[in-house]
């Protein structure tokens, strides 16, 4: 019988990186900057792929930003060879429109259960507050 090996942070990092291309990430623009358990970082530049019809970036982006971080982190806290990890709550707070600039959603671990993850993510606009999100990652074991 062999012993199951977690695979390494960087091997999640690889299998990230080499499938982004190929995710909405790329269709928007975004871009993982930190990959970590405890919280991981998503970055983009402003511009009107990212507009609602009033001209000012779409809620939804705040919200696929925050839990594209949480997602992200959630794969690190877990053995993904072991694990499957997916969205099953979001709730999100706007309180500021963004028009230009750069986009950091910042998610951070705060509860850590054997069938959850729950994160808080903040969603800035060059540095200013546009966003709080909570998520709540569901764990579930690999089927078979």
């Amino acid at each position: 019988m062999s012993e199951h090996k977690a695979p390494t942070e960087q091997e999640v990092i690889e299998y990230i990186q080499g499938t982004d291309p190929r995710t909405v990430h790329q269709t928007l623009g975004l871009r993982i900057t930190r990959f970590a358990a405890e919280g991981c970082v998503v970055e983009t530049e402003v511009s009107e792929r990212l507009f609602q019809h009033a001209g000012i970036v779409h809620g939804g982006i705040y919200a696929l930003m925050a839990e594209s971080a949480a997602s992200t982190a959630a794969a690190f806290a877990v053995d993904v060879s072991q694990y499957r990890v997916a969205g099953q709550e979001i709730s999100c707070s706007h309180v500021r429109p963004a028009t230009g600039g750069a986009l950091r959603a910042e998610a951070k671990l705060i509860h850590r259960g054997k069938s959850a993850l729950v994160y808080l993510a903040t969603v800035e606009n060059d540095g200013k507050l546009v966003s709080t999100c909570r998520i709540t990652m569901a764990v579930r074991p690999h089927a078979g």
